[in-house]
């Protein structure tokens, strides 16, 4: 009988354990083969791959992988790879393609995307991608991604379900982000030099889930030029509780 309730607590410490999302990074690098000196073509991916509860697991993997394709491509349409090393030969090869079109040509590409649990509550999972390419021209791209997650099922969240009434938070947002860039209220949201699409406020792409508050986090080109850089705004929990549908 001892022996028996030893059995079965073990069998429930293995089961409460496997019921627990864990996340483990795992890091993906690749080089060109072709001959170089300087700037050689390279890529490096580094990525939380949940685990330990399948359903949800290969949700969030699913949403993660498919965002790395919409980062790392070249041409028209993202790659068909299937998993991150096929990704990554997949850039490289486009690059070899290049370069042998274009043996005189002297440039090398580069991309670097890191992955992080930027916040994770009960109900809540934001990754953060970190990623930088470059493919050519003036300069390369850096840019931060946001993916929120329904902890519960793995399932993304779209920024439209983050909000109660989304027109009613964009105006407090809107007040909140012209005081902390100096624009006059009754001047257009662009008099400052700024690029919002038609002069209208809109909320970034990319909003994070910090444990100082909720960020807006615009990439360049999406309220500024590249050289005006991402801009920012950080609203504190207590100020936007009431408007938020997801906590």
């Amino acid at each position: 009988m001892k022996h028996f309730i030893i059995f079965a607590a073990f069998l429930f410490l293995l089961t409460g354990c496997s019921n627990e999302l864990a996340f483990k990074d795992q890091s993906f690098q690749k080089k060109t083969t072709l001959p170089c000196r300087q700037n050689c073509a390279s890529i490096s991916v580094k990525i939380p791959v949940a685990n330990a509860v399948p359903i949800v697991a290969d949700s969030i993997n699913k949403k993660v992988f498919s965002v790395m394709k919409e980062i790392v491509y070249f041409g028209e349409k993202p790659y068909t790879s299937t998993d991150y090393n096929g990704l990554l030969t997949s850039f490289i090869d486009s690059y070899e393609k290049l370069q042998k079109e274009f043996p005189n040509e002297t440039f090398g590409w580069e991309a670097k995307i890191n992955g992080s649990i930027k916040y994770q509550s009960e109900n809540i999972l934001n990754i953060e991608i970190n990623h930088y390419t470059y493919t050519g021209g003036a300069h390369g791209y850096q840019g931060l991604r946001s993916l929120l997650f329904d902890l519960t099922t793995g399932k993304s969240i779209p920024n439209e379900d983050l909000f109660h009434d989304k027109s009613t938070f964009m105006a407090f947002a809107e007040k909140k982000f012209r005081a902390k860039y100096k624009i006059p209220a009754n001047k257009s949201i662009n008099a400052t030099g700024l690029m919002f699409e038609d002069e209208k406020f809109n909320l970034p792409q990319n909003i994070f889930y910090t444990d100082k508050g909720l960020l807006l986090y615009y990439n360049s080109y999406e309220a500024a030029s590249y050289a005006d850089g991402p801009k920012e705004l950080l609203l504190p929990y207590n100020e936007v509780n009431d408007y938020l549908a997801v906590k």
